[in-house]
């Protein structure tokens, strides 16, 4: 006879309440399903920020099923450069603002010949000062092989340092691989390892 408490009496992690959760994974990983839940779940007016410019018809078709996807209860924003002026503008403490995604809004701002860094601090200070939570989706791009040009080189060097910067600010940050979520930081959600 076993003296272990049953599985569903063992206490798990309290919850943590954040205000800035970073959302990362692959391609299809199941990432921005799983940003839309976390904010689905808040009891606030949800704000959908898209930073997808629809430049050809595939792309056209793929933001109408994220919109048929997230259904009715969402305010959408289109604004593929200017994040911290929405999140300023936008937040309070009745919303929560999902922002999908990261790596469009950098290519954005790559082609419109803008300084990452300077938005990428700009977009900071947002967060920082926004009164209700933001949920940020972005890509793990620099997991394969290195690219062959200067500008897909640029282009996955300064991803990664806009994932560091935001995962470095956010109180939450989860890797989807998988559809299944890891989450990263706080690390007391992790295991802790020892050697």
């Amino acid at each position: 006879m076993s003296h272990a408490p049953a599985s569903d009496s063992l206490p798990g992690p309290a919850p943590v309440v954040a205000r800035t959760v970073l959302v990362t994974g692959g391609a299809r990983s199941g990432k921005s399903l799983y940003a839309e839940g976390l904010v689905s779940a808040a009891q606030r007016e949800r704000i959908y920020v898209a930073t997808c410019t629809p430049f050809d018809d595939e792309m056209r078709q793929r933001i109408d099923r994220h919109r048929d996807q997230r259904g009715e209860g969402w305010r959408t924003i289109e604004e593929p450069r200017d994040l911290a002026g929405v999140i300023a503008a936008e937040s309070t403490a009745q919303s929560a603002i999902l922002v999908d995604c990261l790596t469009l809004w950098l290519s954005n701002l790559i082609f419109a010949e803008a300084d990452p860094e300077a938005e990428t601090a700009r977009l900071a200070e947002a967060l920082r000062a926004a009164p209700g939570p933001v949920v940020l989706v972005t890509n793990e791009v620099g997991s394969g092989i290195v690219p062959d040009n200067a500008l897909a080189r640029r282009f996955r060097d300064e991803q990664g340092r806009l994932n560091r910067r935001i995962a470095e600010l956010a109180d939450v940050a989860v890797l989807v691989a998988a559809g299944l979520p890891l989450v990263l930081k706080p690390s007391h959600l992790q295991p802790e390892i020892s050697l």
